[in-house]
């Protein structure tokens, strides 16, 4: 095989970033897969050239080098920005390839803008790809293997990628790990509850750590599992085996499900000082928060009391909550949040606003069927900018409403004070304090509401009634890109919402409205 010159991009940003919460933390989001097709590709013969933006590199100088194949790794949020990036390597004559979550999610869409987009991915496919490589245009090609790998580069094959990318993080370094893909959990909504739940090799496990201790003094490794410690004797026996006591420091998404006391008891001993666990919706999903059937305040008062014995032994927690789940309705879900971040002083709240990711996931296929989903352009999808579901329950001025006013009660002066109080450490109290003050989300969500009120082009989109982008939210896409602008190609800023029910022969129903004009308008 001819030896290529290759460039991997990991898109951990969608564009320039000053914030400081964003200077901490977006190294330490790298993907581990485009760091495995890095090894891959040089494992092949090929020079490779891995590039990781995290918002505050000069992305048009990363990209000067002459490529032959360039591939991108990409969240559905960056998509234009690898859209653009894409379009200026087809005109220098380069191959260019998408994978990660957007090409998973949209690959309709992807293949518009890339030769390849690839869904499952292992060292066979991409060996395949680059064999051939053939500009495929106008419409890429789609490529998946039959299931997730079976096995990744250990940490020793990926650390000339990985080095460079914790040291861009001035204090909190953080390693990627995994020790499984997949989800034994259903959640109609989660983009991991079609893959079958796979553990890694556990002796792999116990050498990356091994060999980790040799390369950082006291290192902490981010779990990128989605819920990490299914098999929790087997990875924690696999932990104390191959590291001494407090010699190395972790950080894992789990459910409540997994976390008995006796568990994080053990996850203290070990190192574990930050826990992610699900909580999203106060009336479903008892099963993942082990709660059962307890839903409404029973539930508030079960997960509350759970979380609090977590923080007795592990300083970091961050629940997570889903805002405008179908189950939700009227005030009460929101009261009851606020109501939890009163119990649980000591946990971060974090809110994700509904969001239908294209064919990540089988509730999507429902909602495009129904007329729900909108065409907001993948810029805003970030769980934060944008609900591109129209929710069941409530208008959007009444969602927008309960939204702002939840966030601003989570995230004021009096429940920062608390959960400073409440946090124990100087890493959590400073990490909680900076995120919560620089957050941004209650004036943003504040923004849309009050741009509903009297935006007619705002409020004929959010509701489905014309595909025409507002002005507001083309000129925010246009800001972020920068140059970038001018290489977005025709018709990369609007994409079909419905290509995945498209796919399965169907069409969507047409939505129908459940808000009066704004009175100023009329």
């Amino acid at each position: 095989m001819q030896k290529l010159r290759i460039t991997v991009l990991d898109l951990v940003t969608k564009g320039p970033t000053r914030r400081l919460f964003n200077r901490i933390m977006n190294a330490n989001l790298a993907s581990i897969m485009p760091q495995a097709i890095a090894v891959w590709c040089e494992e092949l013969g090929h020079d490779v050239r891995f590039v990781c933006y995290t918002g505050f590199e000069d992305l048009s100088a990363e990209l000067l080098h002459e490529t032959d194949v360039l591939f991108v790794g990409a969240f559905t949020r960056s998509a234009q920005t690898a859209y653009a990036i894409s379009n200026l390597h087809r005109r220098s004559g380069a191959v260019t390839v998408l994978g990660g979550p957007h090409a998973r999610c949209y690959p309709q869409d992807a293949a518009k803008y890339f030769d390849y987009v690839l869904g499952f991915t292992d060292k066979p496919l991409v060996e395949d790809l680059l064999r051939d490589r053939a500009p495929q245009r106008p419409v890429g090609l789609q490529l998946s293997a039959k299931r997730q790998p079976a096995a990744l580069p250990s940490l020793r094959e990926r650390w000339k990628f990985v080095e460079p990318t914790i040291a861009k993080s001035p204090f909190f370094k953080m390693v990627p790990m995994v020790g499984s893909l997949g989800c034994p959990y259903t959640c109609s909504f989660c983009i991991d509850s079609t893959v079958p739940y796979q553990p890694m090799s556990f002796d792999q496990i116990r050498d990356d750590l091994r060999f980790l201790l040799r390369k950082v003094k006291r290192p902490r490794v981010a779990w990128h599992d989605p819920n990490f410690g299914v098999r929790f004797d087997d990875y924690l026996s696999v932990i104390e085996e191959a590291v001494p006591s407090r010699r190395m420091r972790f950080v894992a998404e789990s459910s409540l499900s997994l976390l008995s006391e006796a568990h994080v008891k053990r996850l203290e001993r070990n190192g574990f000082d930050a826990l992610l666990p699900g909580v999203e919706s106060w009336y479903d999903l008892g099963n993942k928060s082990k709660t059962g059937a307890a839903v409404g305040e029973a539930k508030v008062r079960q997960v509350a009391e759970h979380v609090n014995m977590i923080l007795r032994h592990v300083p970091y927690v961050q629940t997570n909550f889903v805002l405008g789940l179908d189950s939700d309705r009227g005030a009460e879900p929101f009261e009851l949040t606020k109501r939890f971040t009163d119990l649980a002083p000591g946990a971060y709240p974090a809110f994700s606003l509904l969001t239908a990711y294209g064919q990540a996931a089988p509730l999507n296929l429902e909602l495009q069927r129904a007329g729900r989903v909108l065409p907001f352009p993948f810029f805003f999808l970030d769980s934060n900018h944008a609900m591109n579901v129209r929710p069941l329950n409530y208008t959007w001025p009444e969602f927008y409403e309960h939204a702002v006013d939840l966030t601003r009660y989570a995230l004021s002066g009096a429940r920062v004070r608390r959960r400073f109080l409440a946090n124990r450490g100087i890493s959590t109290r400073f990490l909680n304090g900076v995120r919560a003050v620089t957050s941004g989300r209650a004036k943003w969500q504040a923004k849309i509401g009050r741009l509903l009120a009297k935006d007619i082009p705002i409020r004929r989109f959010i509701e489905g009634e014309s595909r025409e982008l507002p002005k507001f939210y083309e000129n925010r896409v246009r800001e972020s890109l920068g140059p970038l602008w001018e290489a977005l190609p025709v018709g990369a800023l609007m994409h079909d919402q419905n290509a995945y029910l498209k796919s399965q022969g169907e069409m969507p129903a047409k939505p129908r409205s459940k808000l009066r004009r704004p009175q100023a308008a009329e």
